[in-house]
């Protein structure tokens, strides 16, 4: 069995957003979670979905899910005080509903570039290696910050890699690495990734687009509706 956790517990507030959390901004009429939704609802390999969603926005998202007939969600459920509590709860979720050998694609709500074929290679890395860390080339130079406004480190950009989402692993695996960093006194951490290293687990990667961009600011914004427009011209005029 295959299942997506999708992450909708943002507030939006680098988005300067005053009406709607970003998941629930619209384009030609469609919040962006539903676009990211359906991606996973049109993968035949994908069997059920489950939300994370921001409380007080529940019976929304449940209305939208309605609306625009997304019939592999399966629960929505209010998220924690931070992203790895939001992750735990829909990693229990999981857990009470699917057994522990459960392909588990970790995402979020607002990635709604995610394609096809990654989520066909997460599941296939899972199956062979144990997780799936989708990434894309990085295509400027990163530079370790210094003190007293210096830069520090420049690091060879050929060897570094944007860590994006879905990152896929085992549901039970999950589970245990999440129950033992927050028992360990651990309230937070950057992703997913990250907190199965520090579990010891070996992480495999699979290369994405680099179009999956996770909606953040009023500029990813913008660049979310240019693609969908380029999208669009190419299925209706043929480019």
């Amino acid at each position: 069995m295959n299942i997506a956790i999708i992450f909708a517990g943002g507030t939006g507030q680098r988005m300067n957003t005053k009406t709607k959390p970003k998941q629930f901004l619209e384009l030609h009429g469609k919040p962006i979670i539903i676009y990211t939704l359906e991606d996973f609802e049109q993968h035949e390999l994908i069997d059920a979905i489950i939300v994370v969603c921001v409380e007080g926005w529940i019976d929304y998202c449940h209305s939208m899910i309605d609306k625009f007939h997304i019939s592999k969600v399966k629960a929505v459920i209010p998220g924690g005080e931070t992203g790895l509590l939001s992750r735990y709860e829909g990693v229990k979720k999981a857990a009470e509903m699917y057994p522990e050998n459960t392909v588990c694609l970790m995402h979020d709500g607002v990635r709604p570039l995610i394609d096809h074929e990654t989520i066909t290679k997460n599941i296939e890395s899972v199956e062979k290696y144990g997780s799936a860390v989708t990434v894309a080339p990085a295509v400027e130079t990163i530079a370790v910050r210094g003190s007293d406004n210096k830069v520090g480190e420049i690091i060879d950009r050929s060897k570094c890699q944007m860590a994006k989402a879905p990152q896929s692993f085992r549901l039970g695996v999950l589970l245990r690495a999440h129950q033992v960093a927050i028992n360990s006194g651990m309230k937070d951490c950057i992703d997913t990734a990250y907190l199965m290293q520090l579990s010891g687990h070996d992480v495999y990667t699979v290369e994405g687009s680099a179009e999956n961009i996770k909606i953040t600011t009023a500029t990813d914004f913008y660049t979310f509706r240019a693609l969908m427009d380029i999208r669009e011209n190419s299925q209706i005029f043929g480019v």
